[in-house]
């Protein structure tokens, strides 16, 4: 059988991710660019992707575009939803997945998916970047840490600090009045934290919660968000390395069908 390679690109609003796939099992290569739609950002984890495996885009059989900016990648011979390659992914990730969490750039989405992987039901929030990676991100800059310590200092909180506004410019104002009153930053983190926890875990509760339950999207990396949101919904979250790519995954598995089909 010949070598079929497959490429999934997943453009969100704050990064760019890419998996290629040989006969649609085995991950030969993936990319991670820290920025999204309207940037270099595709282009860049598409060529990186390519070069770390070594093939050249001639090489690939077929391309799926997903995400925010999926529009926008002019080399994809398909487009398909962000939610249906999410979904897709995370079967391929976890093993019998009922619940999915996703907490993106500039939304957050849960869904429900059957027993047979496909996507039954969905609720979104992209009204408001509050709960998102957009937030996290914000409040870190404004404490001035790295997102990737976020978890880390949150872990040694002491005393647990409110963080109530639901907006993101108001939460912004909240945590720096905590700074100047002398709050410590773990106390604060951890408010961060599990301001962002309750406002996934009302909307995770509209689909309805139904082990086994998964979590994917940057905010996955956090552990500390993935922790708090576990004690919300009083489940065990299931994490992946690929969290992250998830919905890359799903756009490549999505190619290979494509690829399938046609021969």
């Amino acid at each position: 059988m010949n070598s079929i390679l497959t490429m999934g690109v997943d453009i969100g609003s704050s990064a760019s991710k890419c998996i290629i796939l040989q006969n649609g099992e085995n991950i030969v290569s993936k990319a991670v660019v820290p920025v999204g739609a309207g940037t270099s950002g595709p282009g860049r984890a598409m060529g990186e992707a390519l070069a770390a495996c070594g093939k050249s885009s001639g090489d690939i059989t077929f391309v799926c575009a997903t995400g925010y900016g999926r529009n926008s990648v002019k080399e994809a011979d398909k487009e398909m939803s962000e939610l249906s390659c999410h979904a897709r992914g995370a079967v391929r990730l976890f093993s019998g997945v009922r619940t999915l969490i996703d907490i993106g750039g500039q939304d957050v989405k849960a869904m429900h998916l059957s027993e047979q992987g496909m996507l039954e039901n969905f609720v979104m929030n992209d009204k408001c970047a509050a709960g998102t990676g957009r937030f996290l991100d914000v409040m870190s800059r404004v404490l001035e840490v790295k997102l990737s310590e976020m978890a880390s200092l949150g872990k040694r909180a002491t005393e647990y600090v409110k963080i109530s506004s639901t907006c993101t410019v108001f939460a912004e104002s909240e945590v720096i009045s905590h700074l100047a009153s002398g709050v410590s930053i773990p106390d604060i983190i951890d408010g961060i934290h599990h301001s962002i926890a309750s406002k996934t875990a009302g909307l995770v509760k509209r689909v309805g919660v139904t082990p086994l339950v998964a979590m994917t999207g940057g905010v996955a990396t956090d552990s500390e968000v993935v922790r708090i949101l576990s004690e919300e919904l009083n489940t065990p979250i299931q994490v992946s390395p690929l969290s992250v790519l998830c919905g890359a995954l799903g756009a490549a598995l999505y190619a290979y069908d494509s690829c399938s089909k046609k021969s």
